[in-house]
């Protein structure tokens, strides 16, 4: 019987691992998609981004609704499973840039057609991966009984582990293992739904609302509860429910916040590791895939803390209850953005000077032979070395010199023959316009060789780019005479000299965070739950989540705060304050146990408690192991008897 357990228990973990990683695995690069594909801004990217996750954590509630009052848990996460997997595909399909690349130049001719499609794919990844939320993790812990909480604990303890785990497996396998699921269809605990429960909820505290307003006089006594104001219409057990649900729901208020700092590794943290160098010596890590320090420290730490941490302070005698737990999360969070802050202070250090909104720079390039003389204004002048390169900041623009008003940033390949050249002489400039922003992408820490030719002439030439470097390569005409080496390299930028070793504090400080927090929290909900509403409290924990991430969107869209580290600082200070609010309205929670409150009911009312039907089911599966256990004697009595 405990085998068996297992194995179904096994067939839930697993189908969790296989979902989650399709999930992290897509949100991984998502916001590079953005940002490098459809070319949005860093704004642009990380709102689209926030606001696809806050879908993705606002849909749990419509899962909530079907599971309990239409299709149950079980077909709710395969039904849904299966538009999460369309939406995958829609995703993936929107990609492919050759779809609409006629002229094969690798880039996409419509852009309309690939950003319509990646949102239909992400509305649909939305609507499957948060509907089945609520609904995985309830069902999972529909398997245990009351009586095994220590089981059930481990069991979400086991469960976030495989929400980690996911995301260092290979895609290859998840088609695959998404099939275990249904292979233990036979095993589960399936509960039927028990109605529109959601709905029910609704209407009955819309009534006691209205209610309470039609009784608002002094002359009518007062009653314990606002939600007894519901009396007069619905049962005594559903407002019991309700009010352990609102008690819950009222402590959800300030999470959020937490949600609104973690989830930024996937946008900010990722757009900063563009801007660091991932050279590891033996192999080079890409920005977007900076991400996978979370989840291997989660498979690192949730067993520490389950198995050492959390048992070693209980033994000190010390009461580390659930909220308190999260509220040390929360502070863990408050202080990984300020790491993450230091870390771009770094990053700023090491950044272009770029001329500022009133100023105008000028890059001269000299591919001429000999010095020359560039006048800037009488009083101004360049004197640039044979291949050499000036940078001139001014508070003017340089439309006397270019011929190019407003034009902040332009380079003068000088071609001329004159030893002094001015306005006068434009007709011998090249002039382009200049990066104006450090390559972003950071993947450019790799050796390129080029292969220089003319008719039957031709030279090799190698160099190893650094990560979000800038150059600019000048070709004389003797390149050919001398094997490439009079080749002149210019630096326009220097390469990311600040390493992504230095976010892994920020990821140790943020992943245990996450454990005391979320680890936590999951438990909290389900244990705090009357048993017809655990996917309704499941959902509600979800909605912080999507609370969390409009947060970000509006402060990426209105915030506009012109350092990125005093973004990450303003962050740490409010989820600081709300963990000190949080701890406060945690310290004033009394802790329930949701079956003795409806066992207490049920006794009021005069109902049959549910602790004798659970009595008489045990009774049978005590008898079923007793016939069991008897077969088995007379299967080893009769190969006794076989042997001799």
């Amino acid at each position: 019987k405990k085998m068996k357990k297992i194995c179904y228990i096994f067939f839930i973990v697993v189908n969790e691992f296989c979902e989650r990683f399709s999930y992290y695995g897509m949100r991984a690069v998502l916001v590079l998609y953005f940002r490098y594909f459809l070319l949005w801004d860093d704004d642009l990217a990380t709102s689209i981004y926030h606001a696809f996750v806050a879908l993705c954590y606002l849909t749990p509630i419509l899962g909530a609704i079907i599971a309990d009052s239409w299709l149950g848990k079980f077909k709710t996460i395969i039904y849904l499973s299966i538009v999460y997997a369309i939406g995958q595909v829609t995703m993936a399909i929107s990609t492919i840039h050759d779809i609409t690349d006629a002229n094969r130049d690798g880039t996409p001719d419509n852009f309309t057609f690939h950003i319509a499609l990646s949102m239909l794919g992400l509305i649909l990844i939305a609507l499957g991966t948060g509907g089945i939320k609520p609904c995985v993790a309830a069902f999972g812990g529909d398997q245990f009984q009351e009586h095994q909480s220590r089981q059930l604990n481990t069991f979400f303890s086991v469960f976030y582990l495989c929400i980690n785990a996911g995301s260092l497996l290979s895609t290859l396998i998840t088609p695959v293992l998404r099939v275990v699921f249904i292979a233990g269809s036979g095993m589960y605990v399936k509960t039927d739904p028990e109605g529109n429960i959601m709905w029910s909820v609704c209407k009955c505290i819309g009534f006691a609302i209205k209610n309470r307003f039609r009784h608002r006089s002094s002359s009518y006594p007062k009653r314990e509860h606002w939600m007894d104001w519901a009396n007069e219409k619905y049962d005594k057990l559903l407002i019991a429910q309700i009010k352990m649900v609102l008690k819950v729901l009222f402590l959800y208020i300030p999470l959020p916040m937490f949600w609104t700092l973690f989830d930024q590794k996937g946008s900010r943290w990722t757009l900063q590791a563009t801007t660091m160098s991932g050279d590891f010596g033996a192999f080079i890590l890409q920005p977007d895939q900076m991400q996978t320090v979370n989840p291997i420290l989660i498979l690192t730490l949730v067993p520490i803390m389950d198995r050492l941490i959390f048992p070693l302070i209980q033994k000190c005698g010390l009461n580390f209850s659930p909220l308190k737990r999260m509220t040390v999360g929360m502070l863990f969070a408050a202080m990984a953005f300020v790491s993450a802050a230091l870390v771009q202070i770094e990053i700023d250090k090491t950044l272009p000077n770029f001329p500022s909104s009133s100023e105008s720079q000028l890059k001269v390039v000299n591919t001429y032979s000999r010095t020359l003389n560039v006048t800037i204004s009488p009083n101004e002048h360049l004197l640039i070395e044979s291949f050499g390169v000036q940078l001139h900041t001014s508070k003017h623009t340089y439309s006397t010199i270019s011929r190019m008003p407003n034009v902040k940033n332009i380079i003068i390949n000088i071609t001329g023959k004159y030893n002094s050249v001015t306005d006068t002489d434009l007709s011998f400039f090249l002039q382009e316009e200049d990066v104006k922003s450090k390559p972003r992408e950071g993947k450019n820490a790799i050796r390129r060789d080029f292969v220089l030719r003319h008719g039957e002439q031709w030279c090799e030439f190698s160099r190893k780019f650094g990560f979000g470097a800038s150059y600019t390569f000048l070709i004389p005409s003797t390149v050919f005479s001398d094997d490439c080496e009079s080749i002149t390299e210019v630096e326009d930028m220097k390469p990311n000299s600040v390493h992504m070793a230095l976010q892994i504090p920020q990821y140790f400080l943020i992943t245990t965070g996450e454990v005391m927090f979320s680890v936590t929290g999951l438990q909290f909900s389900y244990s705090q739950a009357p048993k017809n509403m655990k996917s309704v409290l499941q959902a509600g924990w979800l909605c912080t989540n999507a609370v969390g991430n409009i947060i970000v969107l509006i402060v990426a869209e209105l915030g506009k705060l012109p350092k990125q580290w005093a973004e990450y600082l303003l962050f740490a200070s409010l989820l600081v304050a709300v963990s000190i609010i949080f701890s406060i309205m945690a310290y004033f929670y009394t802790y329930i146990d949701p079956a003795e409150i409806e066992a207490q009911v049920r006794k009021e009312q005069g109902l049959e408690p549910e602790e004798m039907e659970k009595e008489t089911l045990e009774m049978e599966e005590k008898d079923e192991d007793q016939k069991n256990e008897q077969g088995k004697e007379s299967i080893t009595g009769l190969e006794q008897h076989e042997g001799k």
